[in-house]
């Protein structure tokens, strides 16, 4: 393989994320029987913005493809730029939701208002935490 031919396979392989993302998008979800078990509602997502991003990697994969041998290189990376903050901005919301709640929630029992009394420590006395 002659390594002329890596951004063409990369920028293959970014197109067809991109392609996969549109597809994502566009395509309705599965209708999932199982209840919703958290307690807080889901940050729904933006298909609008999602395929906006979709279409900027898809972009941005035709760029790798073209190299600097194209003069529309440089423009087609600045319009892949700018749809991808438009789609991130319309996503907002969904992606804070995934950066920021993450692991199992760590909730009280809805009932009790405050934490259990601890054992108070003698002067010296020191907890092991295992």
């Amino acid at each position: 393989m002659r390594i002329e031919l890596l951004p063409l396979l990369f920028g293959g392989i970014v197109a067809l994320l991109g392609f996969g993302l549109v597809a994502d998008a566009w395509l309705p979800d599965r209708d999932v029987s199982v209840g919703e078990r958290r307690r807080r509602q889901r940050a729904e997502r933006n298909r609008r913005g999602e395929m906006l991003i979709g279409v900027s990697i898809v972009l941005l994969g035709v760029a790798m493809i073209g190299r600097d041998q194209w003069d529309a290189t440089p423009w087609i990376v600045a319009i892949a730029g700018v749809l991808l903050a438009a789609g991130a901005i319309m996503n907002r919301r969904w992606i804070r939701e995934q950066l920021d709640f993450r692991g199992a929630a760590r909730r009280a029992d809805p009932g009790a208002g405050e934490r259990p009394p601890t054992r108070p420590t003698p002067s010296g006395e020191r907890f092991r935490i295992r």
